[in-house]
């Protein structure tokens, strides 16, 4: 998994502080979560190719989340898109992007299928062999969801030299490193335990975009290898999560801890702070392996 950071600060997007949006790269995939404006200006500045986008996730419909996306989807006319774009999003997405399509005579030539989510719950909205992608319910002053990506397990790798020890048909190698025990060509049955180790391992992101501090979400992220947790505020505004629905840097870092994760990248970032310092070293108070979210970073999970 490669994920690239195009924004990661709240509210008012300014020239060197972008609003949400990020690219996860998975297992052949390139997912766009949120999309706050300015996202494609940002997509070109990091060279993510338009047209390998297929799916996108918004989180909620405020509009550091979501008023770059009509932009895009206009940008991706002018490119002669053919592909479809699934969009998944809150109730209500697809009549803001139509009727401002419609306003605007911008009538589009691909297909957008959206995919409204209304569940309370968490639910899975995405699944092909390689991934499956599940809603993370959160807490924030209007509807809206985190979302886990996780990898499926990776094919398994075959020992070729025990293999030919126990006289397995080139033919079999594909089944074994799916995981079957196969027959030799003496009719004998092989474990794959014999002849293969565990391949690849496969990896998950958990991304909680604005929500106040739910622990009822740990089950949902438990032992993900990345979580990247909202945190707007430092301790000494904890006050203003009650009423904003935000969480703080702290807060953030306890879930981290409930949930085992390996890596938890904060962001989401008020204006009203001027370093971003602050933030890790609350955060490291609780659980020790914390990153920081930056315009233009790019994580290896």
């Amino acid at each position: 998994m490669k994920l690239t950071i195009l924004g990661c600060y709240s509210a008012t997007p300014r020239i060197s502080a972008h609003t949400t949006s990020q690219v996860l790269e998975s297992r052949g995939h390139t997912f766009l979560i949120d999309c706050g404006e300015g996202t494609q200006m940002e997509l070109r500045k990091h060279k993510v190719k338009f047209n390998q986008i297929k799916h996108i996730f918004i989180s909620h419909l405020h509009g550091d989340h979501c008023f770059g996306l009509i932009g895009l989807i206009s940008t991706f006319r002018l490119l002669n898109r053919e592909a479809e774009l699934h969009i998944y999003g809150p109730k209500g997405i697809k009549d803001l992007i139509m009727l401002q399509l419609k306003l605007s005579k911008s009538w589009i030539d691909f297909k957008l299928v959206f995919h409204e989510l209304t569940s309370l719950d968490s639910e899975l909205i995405f699944e092909d062999d390689k991934i499956a992608i599940k809603t993370i319910p959160l807490d924030h002053r209007v509807y809206t969801n985190g979302f886990l990506f996780k990898e499926k397990a990776f094919d398994r790798k075959l020992l070729v030299d025990k293999a030919e020890e126990k006289h397995i048909d080139v033919a079999y190698y594909r089944k074994l490193k799916q995981g079957a025990d196969v027959l030799n060509t003496k009719g004998e049955l092989i474990s794959n335990a014999d002849v293969t180790i565990e391949g690849v391992p496969s990896k998950s992101y958990a991304f909680c975009s604005d929500t106040a501090y739910r622990e009822d979400i740990v089950p949902i992220i438990n032992n993900a290898d990345v979580l990247y947790h909202e945190s707007t505020f430092l301790e000494a505004h904890a006050s203003l999560c009650a009423k904003t629905k935000h969480s703080t840097a702290k807060q953030a870092a306890e879930i981290a801890k409930k949930a085992n994760v390996g890596t938890l990248i904060l962001g989401h970032y008020s204006s009203r702070y001027n370093t971003l310092d602050d933030f890790k070293t609350e955060a490291q108070t609780v659980f020790d392996r914390v990153e920081l979210a930056e315009d233009g970073k790019i994580f290896q999970i």
